[in-house]
């Protein structure tokens, strides 16, 4: 397979990634091995791995940050982005130039020509996130799966620590239908005599007894390590000692200390390589950002933006709308991809909206507002007069903000697409 195409920019680099490979989707390590040795990408430093179904863009944040915070030169690799592909790989908390993005990729694409074969547009992002980071010296590598785990690219790469923040039901297609099956493909970054920290409480029998198959050093939420908390603070047991008095992640959501604590779980696995003190940890946590995760607006009405797109997280969603406040009045603006659950997505959110505003979604996965709207309707989650469609995000937000007074609220939720379109004309 030789290369036809002279990409030069980043956006003929991404649009020549987009067709590369004959599917979106096509889980199988054989190739991204295969480019990856030919590459010679074999990281020096130390690993970490975070899969799971919801939490894991938080908690490669605030382990970016508290690393970051004492002192370490870290890479972190996460996906989707919002607004811009650079927003997937940053190197000491600072999103790569469109120049190091290019030259990473023809660094990769000089291997696959080499191998003649092809890759997906996340297998090839990954190799080259790989790529910058080597070139980079980076003292650690923060790494989030994509789908699933154990046929994931970036489980090419062996963990010194993985983690599961959780399992629930999304990408039933491709993981399976059952919490079981999923946790399963999950655990699949999880390896032989190296740490595995997992925040999901509620693990699956065969999970577990899968994970004492693989035989990792596995440490358990509520077991081997903790949390107690208050409005004001929170403390953590880990699992080298007690962090006492911290302060509430700067993410919002009750949720976060659960991801916070897995971040303090994993650190203390890694302690000789990357100690961390008290204070790094402090700081880290005040420090660390990440848009789209129930991410509150300055100004009124207040605006609410989440990438919430299965009912684990709209569960979440939900509860965090409850304990936000009091409003007169509060507007959805939702867009989805049809291979979500819609019908479970819409029944979580359901008490707490008054008016859905719909939109569609151009992207080969999406749902049209047409096609919500009549789902939401059938199942008897929202009537006539209260639910409005609109040819994209954009349209329903200004719609919004239109109609709401300073007491009402909006949120925008149900993918990254719908929460980056909003981002976008913000």
């Amino acid at each position: 397979m030789e290369n036809t195409v002279n990409p030069i920019s980043l956006d003929d680099w991404l649009r020549y990634l987009e067709c590369l490979h004959p599917k979106a989707i096509d889980m199988a390590l054989t190739r991204v091995r295969e480019i990856s040795e030919a590459a010679g990408l074999i990281p020096t430093f130390p690993l970490i791995i975070v899969g799971g179904t919801n939490g894991k863009g938080s908690t490669c944040a605030m382990l970016e940050s508290i690393l970051s915070c004492a002192g370490y030169r870290t890479g972190c690799y996460t996906s989707p982005h919002l607004l811009r592909y650079n927003e997937r790989v940053r190197i000491e908390r600072e999103e790569v130039t469109d120049e190091a993005l290019c030259k990473a990729f023809a660094a990769i694409e000089s291997a696959r020509v080499l191998c003649g074969t092809s890759l997906t547009y996340f297998e090839f992002g990954t190799l080259a996130a790989m790529q910058l980071f080597i070139e980079a010296s980076v003292d650690v590598a923060i790494l989030e799966v994509g789908l699933g785990g154990r046929l994931d690219a970036v489980n090419v790469f062996d963990a010194d620590c993985a983690i599961l923040t959780s399992i629930d039901l999304d990408h039933m297609d491709y993981l399976g239908e059952t919490r079981e099956a999923i946790g399963l493909e999950k655990i699949g970054i999880f390896r032989k005599d190296q740490f595995a920290v997992c925040g999901e409480r509620d693990l699956p029998e065969r999970v577990r007894e899968q994970i004492e198959i693989i035989g990792a050093k596995f440490f358990h939420i509520g077991i081997h390590f903790d949390y107690t908390a208050d409005r004001l603070q929170w403390s953590c047991k880990g699992l080298k000692g007690q962090y006492y008095s911290l302060p509430h992640p700067a993410l919002r959501g009750a949720y976060q200390l659960n991801n916070a604590s897995i971040c303090l779980a994993a650190l203390d696995t890694l302690r000789e390589r990357l100690p961390v003190t008290s204070n790094d940890v402090r700081r880290g946590l005040l420090e660390v950002s990440l848009p789209g995760r129930f991410q509150v607006l300055a100004g009124r009405p207040v605006t609410i933006l989440d990438v919430a797109h299965n009912p684990a997280a709209a569960h979440v969603l939900a509860d965090n709308l409850g304990a936000l406040g009091v409003h007169q009045y509060t507007y959805a603006v939702i867009g989805m991809l049809k291979d979500k659950d819609i019908v479970a997505v819409g029944q979580a959110m359901s008490e707490h909206i008054d008016e859905w505003l719909v939109a569609s979604t151009h992207t080969g996965r999406g749902a049209s507002a047409a096609e919500i709207v009549q789902t939401f309707i059938h199942s008897g989650i929202a009537k006539e007069g209260t639910i409005h469609s609109f040819p994209d995000a954009v349209a329903a937000y200004r719609y919004a903000r239109e109609r709401a007074s300073e007491n009402d609220r909006i949120c925008v939720f149900g993918s990254f697409y719908t929460v980056g379109a909003v981002l976008a004309v913000l």
